[in-house]
């Protein structure tokens, strides 16, 4: 079942209003590039002009899914978590957050967060619950943790482990905004044993045509990116314990049906980490 929505819902009408259809939105387009159907034309070209950049963006989006759904299956199975605060949780596709948990463990709870007015419309429809579990979703920005943690402790319980979601969603916080900082006020707020889930996409020398299409995308589309050196990403889990493979490119983070090769590497980077 789900539970506890916002107290002020916003009507049909003050959502349309808040939708921008003219401008390409980052998560209609990662749910373009997933084969999703909630975008818009001016989503599907900015897709495709940044995948002419960079033909394997595509491949991001599609290993940072299947990262969730290892890391989430992970702490479900081996750590035993039965709840998650998914930040940044994009439009709803297959295997989201609670899918992957309550398959595993029905009676999970899962708090979404986000701040896309689309999402939000999607999210009433499609972030359905176990009858043993519970979803809830919240329209709230990353940046305001004070009223995160307060509605998500109407949910979750707070002196148990949390699974921590922060996939894909730092990168849209500046280095101005200090991003380590919220991250840290975050984990701070959560019991030991909980463990954060973060992906972020990278700059490499390696992958040159990554920058080309971060800055087209800067230059065109909203909200804004801002990129980090692996060794950068790998400094959101200061203060906790890594699990192995560390920080790696998230398609070989503990890969399924590899059969002996190493997947291709992506300039999507992620790791999962334990507080103490």
């Amino acid at each position: 079942m789900t539970e506890n929505p916002p107290a002020a819902e916003p009507t049909a009408e003050e959502l349309r209003a808040r939708i921008v259809t003219t401008q390409p939105h980052t998560a209609r387009i990662w749910n373009y590039w997933l084969g999703g159907k909630d975008n818009y034309e001016v989503d599907r070209a900015a897709g495709d002009q940044i995948r002419q950049l960079h033909p394997g963006i595509g491949e991001y989006a599609r290993a940072d899914r299947l990262f969730l759904g290892r890391a989430v299956r992970h702490l479900v199975t081996e750590v035993g978590i039965r709840q998650f605060l998914d930040i940044g949780t994009g439009l709803p596709t297959a295997d989201n957050t609670h899918e992957v948990a309550q398959r595993y463990a029905p009676d999970a709870r899962i708090v979404y967060v986000d701040n896309d007015p689309l999402v939000l419309a999607h999210a009433r429809a499609l972030l359905t619950s176990t009858e043993e579990g519970r979803t809830d979703y919240l329209d709230e920005d990353l940046r305001n943790v004070d009223t995160i943690l307060e509605h998500a402790a109407k949910t979750l319980d707070f002196t148990q482990p949390v699974g921590l979601m922060l996939l894909g969603v730092v990168i849209f916080i500046g280095d101005e905004e200090d991003p380590y900082g919220l991250v840290r006020r975050l984990t701070d707020a959560l019991p030991s044993g909980s463990h954060l889930v973060l992906s972020h996409t990278v700059t490499h020398p390696a992958m040159p045509d990554v920058d080309e299409a971060v800055k087209f995308w800067n230059e065109h589309g909203t909200p804004k990116l801002t990129q980090r050196a692996p060794e950068d990403v790998a400094r959101f889990f200061d203060g906790l314990d890594l699990l192995e493979p560390g920080v790696v490119s998230c398609s070989r983070w503990r890969p399924e049906h590899t059969n002996g090769a190493e997947p291709e590497e992506v300039a999507m980077f992620g790791g999962v980490a334990r507080k103490a």
